[in-house]
């Protein structure tokens, strides 16, 4: 398909798009009057949206007729507003506009999620999987994240803090000299849009006297987060060969789950699972998190 061709498509989604969500909110949501008999048509009509919007009511049919005209952030903005569009319908409108879409924010609805993420990490189980904020601050972890990985209520709970600074994980991650550039990396990546949160920077804050992050983030390498192979000496187990993948979920894109897979090595699988099992459980030699 040619380039005129897919914004000719696009715009005729925004029409459509639009239309279809104008229809959807009756005057009385918008603190209208329903002015009765007199709609033929459900929802808002082109000028009430106007007027709502603070834009021209000429301009925003030109919108909805899906023209080639310019749109703002702001101006976009105030129709998702009128147009009580959810977060992940105001990203489409901006996107259907030719727009950057802004981040993504979590819907309220969306906040308590944190059951079926226990349950899903709680599933990969016997693998290791946890499940860490766009902080890396570690929200819950699974029993194998504990046992495997050295996850405990006693280390900072944030992985990036711990990956350098846990004596525990360093003694276990035979990998760690090869991944460790990675993870700085990518923490740059997801921090970078943020230079002034203070939750990055209580985590800088955390690291600002270990040598070796310094001279890491210093070097300003950016990566995309990814999968990383991961090799361990557990003191149990011996050697296990891991996969480490980070899946963003969108519905919470404030969260990323972590989850290790066995690589066909060392008989990684089969050692996951007798460290998993009671007999595994009781050699442990740390607690496993409830």
């Amino acid at each position: 398909m040619s380039e005129d061709a897919l914004k000719s498509e696009r715009l005729r989604e925004l029409r459509e798009f639009l239309m279809s969500r104008r229809a959807r909110v009756s005057p009385t949501e918008a603190g209208l009057p329903d002015g009765g008999a007199r709609r033929r048509t459900p929802g808002l009509r082109r000028e009430e949206v106007a007027v709502l919007a603070g834009v021209g009511a000429s301009w925003y049919q030109w919108l909805e007729q899906g023209r080639d005209i310019s749109v703002s952030p702001q101006v976009l903005d105030s129709v998702a507003r009128v147009l009580r569009l959810s977060n992940a319908e105001r990203r489409h409108l901006y996107l259907l506009a030719g727009l950057n879409p802004p981040a993504p924010e979590v819907a309220p609805e969306k906040r308590d999620m944190c059951d079926g993420l226990r349950r899903l990490i709680d599933t990969w189980m016997p693998y290791p999987a946890h499940i860490m904020d766009m902080y890396y601050n570690c929200v819950m972890y699974n029993d194998a994240a504990a046992i495997v990985l050295g996850m405990r209520p006693g280390n900072t709970q944030n992985c990036l803090v711990d990956f350098f600074l846990d004596p525990l994980y360093r003694s276990r991650s035979t990998s760690w000299e090869r991944n460790a550039r990675t993870v700085v990396a990518q923490f740059r990546a997801a921090s970078s849009a943020r230079p002034d949160d203070d939750g990055y920077r209580a985590v800088f804050e955390q690291l600002a006297e270990c040598a070796e992050f310094t001279g890491m983030w210093a070097e300003r390498d950016i990566e995309d987060a990814g999968q990383i192979r991961k090799e361990l000496d557990h003191p149990l187990a011996g050697l296990l060969v891991v996969e480490s993948t980070a899946m963003k979920v969108p519905a919470r894109p404030d969260l990323t789950i972590v989850l290790h897979t066995p690589l066909d090595e060392a008989d990684t699988a089969e050692k996951l699972e007798w460290l998993a099992s009671p007999e595994g459980r009781r050699g442990a030699m740390y607690p496993v998190a409830g």
